[in-house]
């Protein structure tokens, strides 16, 4: 079975090396990183994920921008994102999180059980 492919883009690099060093352990993943949102368009042409885990609040530009811009992309437009954010609690979010409009959003720190069973729950086998 191939490994899903999962893009990471947040400004702290400290939540990305954890994400992805805690996802390439399981053997299912292979995880690209990007710390700078406005890098994360390229990132998701070349790398071309199953998934893209998207902080909300970055400081170079928004996670809304991002997803505008990866949803403009005919290529990428079918790539599911899940939004991660601080703004919101993980009791407000539930505890496998909530979808707004058409994107499923994370509280952080997001634990790795959680992380997984949305990244099954939200791309194909």
């Amino acid at each position: 079975m191939a490994k899903k492919r999962i893009l990471v883009i947040d400004d702290e690099a400290s939540i990305t090396r954890t994400m992805k060093v805690n996802l390439e352990r399981t053997g299912a993943y292979t995880v690209r990183t990007e710390n700078q949102g406005r890098q994360g368009l390229t990132a998701a042409r070349e790398f071309k994920p199953d998934l893209i885990l998207l902080d909300v609040m970055m400081p170079d530009v928004d996670g809304g921008e991002v997803a505008t811009q990866i949803e403009s992309d005919p290529a990428l437009k079918h790539v599911p994102i899940v939004f991660l954010t601080a703004i919101v609690t993980k009791e407000e979010a539930g505890r496998d999180g909530q979808e707004i409009g058409r994107h499923f959003f994370l509280a952080k720190p997001v634990n790795l059980e959680t992380l997984i069973r949305c990244i099954e729950a939200n791309t194909t086998a």
